[in-house]
C-alpha cells in the first residue's frame, strides 16, 4: 500500500494536539461542523478540535444521511474545506470506510490523511438494510486494516472505531462491548458506540475498555459533568448543530410565510459580525 503524504510538520503538530486532548485529565468537547463557515464559527468560540458530520454534510447537499448517499470523494472534499478553514486539528466521520473490504477501510484512512485530517472514525455498519452490521470477524479485520494504514503515516493519526448496534435495531450491550474490546485489541485509539440508551450503559462501556471513549450528544439530556463522571473522555455533537441551524432556518422562513413578519432578523447574528467572523485569522 503506497504511502502518500504531503502536509508535513503542520499536520504533525495538529495530530499531536489532538492526541494530547485525549491524554489530559477530564473530558473535552469536539463539535461537528458541516462546512467551512460553521468550522470557523466553532473555532472562534474557543473549541480545541473539530470533527465532521456525515449527516450534516448530507443535509447540506440536499440528501438524507446514510446508505452510501454521499461518496468518499464528496466526504473528503468537505473535510478538506473544514481543514483549510481553521488551524484546529480536524478528525472526520468516514462512515464505513466506503467499502466492505478491509482494504477499503485502509485506503480511506490514507486518503483522509492526504486532505489534512489527523483523525477519523470508521463504523461497523454495512449500509445494507437486510444485514446492517458486519459479522464480528470481518468488522475486526476492517479495524485492524485501518489501524495498520494509520500507523504507516508519519504522524499519530487518531483512529476511532465505531460499534453501531444501537443505531441499527440491535440493542445488544454485551455484543457492543465485545466488539469495542476487540477493536481496542486491534489497535483503535478511541472507541465509540453511538446510541447507548442510558448513563448506566455508557458507564459500563467506559469501565469495560481502557482506551478513550467518545459519546455523541444532541438528543439526550446528559450534562458534561455526568458524562465525565461516567468515564467519557470525548464528547461530540453529531448532526445536532447542523439540525439546530436547519431548525433556525425553518423557523425564520415559517414566520415569513405564516405572518408576513421578519422578527427573526432581529435575533440573527449581525451582518458585520458575521463578516468579521469569516474574515478573522484562522483560529
Amino acid at each position: 500500500m503506497a504511502l502518500r503524504y504531503r502536509w508535513g510538520m503542520i499536520q504533525h503538530e495538529k495530530a499531536e494536539r489532538l492526541r494530547a486532548l485525549h491524554a489530559r485529565p477530564g473530558l473535552f468537547v469536539i463539535p461537528n461542523p458541516w462546512d467551512a463557515g460553521s468550522a470557523r464559527l466553532l473555532a472562534q468560540l474557543g473549541f480545541e478540535a473539530l470533527t465532521t458530520t456525515s449527516a450534516g454534510l448530507a443535509y447540506s447537499l440536499g440528501r438524507p444521511d446514510g446508505m452510501g448517499r454521499v461518496s468518499r470523494a464528496e466526504t473528503l472534499a468537505n473535510a478538506a474545506q473544514i481543514v483549510a478553514a481553521t488551524g484546529l486539528p480536524v478528525s472526520a466521520d468516514l462512515e464505513n470506510g466506503f467499502g466492505d473490504r478491509p482494504k477499503d477501510a485502509a485506503e480511506t484512512i490514507l486518503q483522509a490523511a492526504e486532505v489534512g485530517l489527523v483523525g477519523g472514525s470508521i463504523e461497523d455498519a454495512t449500509g445494507n438494510q437486510s444485514a446492517p452490521i458486519y459479522d464480528f470477524a470481518l468488522a475486526v479485520d476492517r479495524v485492524a486494516a485501518a489501524v495498520e494504514a494509520a500507523r504507516q503515516l508519519p504522524f499519530p493519526f487518531t483512529f476511532v472505531a465505531r460499534a453501531e448496534n444501537f443505531l441499527y435495531g440491535r440493542p445488544d450491550l454485551d455484543d457492543t462491548i465485545r466488539r469495542l474490546q476487540a477493536y481496542e485489541a486491534a489497535g483503535a485509539d478511541v472507541l465509540f458506540a453511538p446510541g447507548l440508551p442510558s448513563l448506566a450503559a455508557i458507564r459500563q462501556v467506559c469501565s469495560s475498555v481502557s482506551r478513550p471513549v467518545n459519546v455523541v450528544v444532541g438528543g439526550t439530556s446528559y450534562t458534561l459533568a455526568e458524562l465525565g463522571a461516567a468515564g467519557v473522555k470525548r464528547v461530540s455533537t453529531g448532526s445536532s448543530l447542523a439540525r439546530a441551524a436547519l431548525q433556525g432556518l425553518q423557523n425564520a422562513a415559517g414566520e415569513i410565510l405564516a405572518s408576513g413578519t421578519f422578527g427573526y432578523a432581529g435575533t440573527s447574528i449581525p451582518y458585520g459580525e458575521a463578516n468579521a467572523l469569516m474574515g478573522a485569522p484562522r483560529g
